[in-house]
């Protein structure tokens, strides 16, 4: 029958622009299209030339319509074609195999028996890709079928183009949610309380409170367990950057093939897989920090381009060419000895020099033992709430000396994991520390240091282990980390036994 070319022109106009999404636009082109030539299915492909393949986005059946991502590697010959500058916009193969583009896919997917009409989009000279109209069986198609078909090639090229951006809109949408779950759950806000800051850790807060309001590297040393993430934290959080993100990585637990992708990004097709392109944590942290945990951890050719962000504050993407410029602060942790790493020609001298610009060396738990009470109650905070506890629970008289006697290999991360335990034996009684078992080294029960007393009189094993508390507590008797805490005392009747006993008391006199 006689077609009016303009009212099929605008009908398909109407279908293939009409719908955000593009698969259904697809589906209901191909119905109209039905009526005027065979059709059977309708495919719409991307052009991958990063990764010399065709990606199929979208399928389209009278009865069904998907979004699809299916990526078909092409042989020398299909992309040979395809970057033939000369190529036709629409051609006609009544065999598909005829196709030197389809002939390198069908083969694999045994649709071998269709007749096809395909469309090579492309935009102001960019090619994007193609529409192909399956009809099943050979020789389904004429040069009446081609001429009509080759008049909606410029809305279809419309419409793939404007998809492409909605596409491109929503994975930036994407995108920035990502961000936001992501920095959501690496963002640390320091709230301005650090647990020892008055007491085991003064010395180390003095060196961030000058550091912080710099740029420069900052090389935290110390134990696993310490708290290096608390002190990296204090640091952003004294900052200029305290309103940018504060990302963290554990170098050490990223495995090696993937640490490039992880720190520095990747271009979508850089290696097998790398199916989109992907920002690494140095440009996540953009105008923030970045927190190297375990930095001693790096392989070679990772310390060769952190040395690089380092010194130009540049990032080279894993495949990609440009350079990216990015503002961060760095500040790298690690348990190890790197200096001896870098005499052992384990570790980059050059890279250590730019990491050693500030190192603070945290001290472990037992050597501020002082510290202790705080932390204890802080963590019973903390794991009530975790544990969802109908009540805070109280610690029971004199509970917290044996933790002041023990060696904590584990540092505050033992001291934590030892506080929920006792949470979880307590039951609702007063917190007490007396089932929880600690071995040293030879694996045998560490217990509270005691001594053989010298005399059974009351008066005189109450004056010696008060002045041993007050040893520990350097004098103090107020305040979490106070003498009257350990020993389940109100500091007022402290005072009194005190002076009674004859015990002198107060800062300065241990």
């Amino acid at each position: 029958m006689a077609v009016d070319e303009n009212t099929f022109f605008r009908q398909v106009t109407l279908r293939i622009c009409g719908k955000l999404d593009f698969e259904i636009a697809l589906q209901e082109c191909l119905i109209y299209l039905r009526s005027f030539m065979p059709g059977d299915r309708l495919h719409m492909n991307l052009y991958d030339l990063g990764l010399g393949a065709l990606r199929t986005i979208a399928v389209a059946t009278p009865t069904e319509a998907r979004r699809v991502n299916v990526v078909m590697p092409l042989n020398d010959e299909g992309r040979k074609f395809l970057d033939d500058p000369d190529l036709p916009p629409v051609l006609m193969w009544n065999r598909v195999l005829m196709d030197p583009v389809a002939r390198s896919i069908v083969q694999r997917t045994g649709q071998m028996n269709d007749s096809i009409m395909v469309m090579h989009l492309a935009i102001k000279g960019t090619k994007l890709g193609n529409l192909v109209l399956y009809a099943e069986g050979h020789d389904r198609f004429t040069e009446e079928h081609l001429k009509l078909f080759s008049t909606i090639y410029e809305p279809v090229a419309i419409a793939l183009s404007n998809a492409l951006r909605y596409d491109e809109l929503n994975q930036l949408k994407e995108l920035m949610a990502d961000d936001i779950r992501y920095l959501q759950g690496r963002l640390k806000r320091f709230d301005g309380d650090v647990i020892g800051e008055d007491f085991g850790l003064k010395e180390v807060m003095e060196m961030v409170n000058e550091v912080a309001p710099l740029d420069s590297p900052v090389l935290l040393q110390g134990e696993t367990g310490v708290g290096k993430e608390i002190v990296a934290t204090a640091i952003h959080g004294l900052s200029r950057r305290k309103d940018g993100p504060f990302i963290q990585v554990n170098c050490g637990a990223i495995p090696e093939t993937l640490i490039d992708s992880e720190l520095f990004g990747h271009e979508r097709g850089a290696f097998t897989g790398a199916i989109s392109q992907k920002r690494g944590c140095f440009e996540r942290a953009n105008g923030g920090t970045i927190f190297l945990d375990e930095v001693g951890e790096l392989p070679p050719h990772a310390q060769v381009r952190m040395l690089r962000v380092l010194q130009d504050k540049i990032v080279h993407r894993v495949g990609g060419a440009s350079e990216i410029k990015v503002d961060i602060r760095i500040i790298a942790a690690t348990h190890q000895n790197l200096y001896e790493m870098v005499q052992n020609k384990q570790f980059r001298a050059d890279l250590w020099f730019r990491l050693h610009v500030f190192p603070i060396m945290i001290p472990p738990l037992r050597d501020r033992t002082e510290d202790i009470p705080a932390l204890v109650n802080h963590f019973i905070e903390k794991k009530s709430r975790e544990l969802q506890l109908p009540h805070l629970p109280k610690l029971s008289p004199g509970a917290i000396v044996p933790l002041m006697s023990y060696s904590w290999p584990g540092n505050v991360r033992e001291l934590e994991n030892v506080v929920e335990r006792a949470l979880i034996l307590s039951k609702g009684r007063p917190v007490t520390f007396d089932s929880i078992v600690w071995a040293d080294e030879g694996g045998e029960r560490v217990e509270a240091a005691t001594e053989k007393d010298e005399s059974l009189n009351i008066d005189y094993i109450n004056a010696k282990h008060m002045r041993k508390v007050l040893k520990m507590t350097k004098g103090r008797i107020n305040g979490p980390s106070g003498a009257a805490v350990l020993l389940g005392l109100n500091p007022s009747t402290l005072r009194h036994r005190l002076k009674t006993l004859r015990i002198p008391h107060g800062r300065g006199k241990y």
